[in-house]
């Protein structure tokens, strides 16, 4: 099996052609993901050549089939445009409708994306989130977890997300307990990724990531523009917003009534056969 190796801002995964993938995918993403038996990564991404671009499907390192990843799409982007399958304006087709894309090398292997994510769902329904009645946004609300009394802002950029505000950048003992208790929070039917942000200024928000189906990650593409989202509707950042993450800095802008869009780089690492079957 041929596979392409590539990261965005440290948030890697491993790349295959969608026909050389097997029925039965989540122990396959499981052990390719392995970062000690297999090729390691924070996800597998399936791919196929499509009419304007490329299909996208993606498996977590647990084997949860997920909806979308920015920095996958955006590593999925510079292989088609790196392999010719795609010019550098294409279409990439995800399960959560399509994702218009611009590619540009900026090094050897190095590429810069511009991301068209769509406008965010910020329903409780469309999220999703347990409220009954639903509401049109769930903005602050208060959850008990791992012992604590959080607030959280929840969102979707087609993948579920929460936002926890923070005065200073979520220390490695409060992301590892606060994480994953929220990401399995029965609040959350389909769990949810959680973000840990701290706005700087109305332009600057530091962010660090727990990934549904992964745990930790140095980014984290729609997180990193969920983050944001969450930052603007609270009235904390305006509309134009870096976020800066544990793996380097994505730029997003989200026009009042228009699309999320978002700068950030991928670097295609190398490409290789798996040999076992």
């Amino acid at each position: 099996m041929r596979f392409a190796k590539a990261h965005g801002l440290g948030n890697d995964f491993i790349l295959v052609a969608e026909d050389e993938a097997p029925v039965d995918l989540a122990p396959w993403a499981v052990r390719l993901c392995d970062r000690h038996r297999g090729i390691g990564g924070d996800g597998v991404v399936l791919h196929a050549k499509a009419a304007d671009g490329v299909s996208f499907r993606l498996v977590n390192a647990d084997g949860l089939v997920g909806e979308i990843s920015g920095n996958g799409l955006r590593c999925l982007a510079a292989l088609a445009v790196r392999s010719g399958w795609a010019p550098p304006r294409h279409v990439v087709r995800t399960v959560v409708g399509p994702k218009a894309v611009e590619v540009k090398e900026i090094g050897t292997s190095l590429y810069r994306v511009v991301t068209d994510l769509g406008p965010p769902a910020l329903g409780s329904r469309e999220v999703p989130v347990a409220l009954d009645p639903a509401q049109p946004s769930v903005i602050d609300h208060p959850l008990e977890a791992a012992g604590r009394a959080v607030r959280i802002t929840a969102t979707s950029m087609g993948n579920p997300h929460c936002a926890v505000f923070l005065d200073q950048p979520a220390d490695d003992a409060l992301l590892t307990s606060l994480g994953p208790a929220l990401e399995f929070h029965p609040f959350f039917p389909r769990r949810t990724n959680v973000e840990f942000v701290t706005v700087v200024s109305p332009s600057e928000i530091r962010v660090r990531f727990w990934e549904r189906g992964v745990g930790y990650t140095m980014a984290s593409g729609t997180g990193s523009a969920s983050a944001a989202v969450a930052s603007i509707i609270t009235g904390r950042a305006g509309r134009s917003v870096r976020a800066v993450c544990d793996g380097g800095t994505l730029d997003i802008d989200w026009p009042e009534g228009g699309s999320v869009r978002q700068t950030a780089e991928a670097e295609i690492l190398y490409e290789g056969d798996w040999l076992i079957r």
